[in-house]
């Protein structure tokens, strides 16, 4: 089939999410709820069609590069209870890393993107890296210093990190980037742009904390198709490029999760990508041949603030952090 493999498709840095974007946005996410395409330059949604109730993150130009979206979902949720923790753990001089994982979190990921067979890698995702993000997330919300780098690796991936809020898991927020970036500061970064800056969904506030529920998606294994239908649902995330009615490029993506959540098959996914990423004339199979398809896996590993709060329980104890903890207990 002329398979090309590559990293990060074109190797540019594009904000990635679930949704459709426009111009250099891209949308990867279901479409139950987010608001259509995306505008401004650089970020992109990873979500479905409308991203309302569902999940769809929205997407924001990112400072020197492009950034995407890459789950769906609305924005809302309980306030929950308004009060001001002290400092957590990692902020502002807490502990320059994590210890142990959270047992508790989920991990996920593409069939061969992991360890488990002769041949495989090892898995690099971990659940240090969704407390990371909970660290800086938490640390800007409440004014403190950002915390310290994390001892998990720094190596350079393509991510996504994506916010869902309440019991039903709407989708908060969700931007990335198809180009590698070192993790450290590709989570920093698209932490807040995720939380913050998501077109779709106003910024995050403290009251939220409590409801959250973050995933880390670190993207591998991109490979350019010649065909459409040449990708598989459930173990593939899907990049797009189209030229719409009026001549424009267009981008959108959906990640690996996202079809198989839906229910869909290759065309719908096809379709609902399309209407994402802002082509409203009638899609017909001709056009769906003139699509640029570029397939790939991902690392994901999600964990809830309930979670966070123990795992940094355990990290505080363990370490003999002076400073207390957040009044997490008003949470539970």
């Amino acid at each position: 089939m002329g398979r090309k493999r590559c990293v990060g498709g074109d190797g540019s840095k594009m904000a990635a999410g679930c949704c459709g974007v426009k111009k250099q946005k891209l949308s990867s996410s279901p479409p139950s709820g987010s608001a259509g395409p995306g505008g401004g330059g650089g970020g992109s949604h990873c979500g479905g069609a409308a991203a309302a109730a569902g999940g769809e993150p929205g997407a924001l130009p990112p400072p020197g590069g492009p950034r995407l979206n890459g789950l769906g979902g609305l924005a809302g949720g309980a306030a929950g209870c308004a009060l001001a923790p002290p400092l957590p753990p990692s902020c502002g001089g807490g502990a320059a890393g994590l210890s142990a994982p959270a047992p508790a979190a989920s991990l996920l990921s593409s069939p061969g993107a992991g360890s488990g067979g002769p041949g495989c890698r090892k898995m690099v995702v971990s659940a240090e890296m969704c407390c990371f993000c909970f660290d800086v997330l938490y640390c800007h919300l409440y004014g403190y210093q950002p915390p310290r780098s994390p001892r998990f690796t720094n190596d350079p991936y393509p991510l996504f990190v994506t916010w869902k809020i309440g019991r039903d898991k709407r989708l908060r927020g969700c931007i990335g980037t198809f180009s590698a970036m070192n993790l450290h500061s590709g989570l920093r970064e698209y932490t807040l742009t995720s939380a913050l800056k998501d077109s779709r969904f106003p910024p995050m506030t403290r009251d939220e904390l409590p409801r959250l529920f973050c995933s880390v998606s670190l993207l591998t294994n991109f490979e350019d198709v010649c065909d459409y239908m040449d990708w598989e649902v459930g173990v593939h995330g899907i990049r797009i490029e189209f030229i719409n009615e009026k001549g424009s490029k267009r981008t959108a993506t959906y990640l690996p999760e996202v079809a198989k959540e839906q229910g869909w098959d290759h065309i719908q996914t096809i379709d609902s990508l399309l209407r994402k990423g802002g082509y409203k004339a009638p899609i017909t199979n001709e056009f769906r041949k003139t699509i640029k398809l570029t397939r790939y896996r991902s690392e994901k590993m999600t964990m809830s603030y309930t979670e966070y709060l123990a795992h940094r329980q355990h990290h505080h104890f363990q370490n003999g952090i002076g400073h207390p903890l957040p009044p997490y207990n008003h949470y539970s």
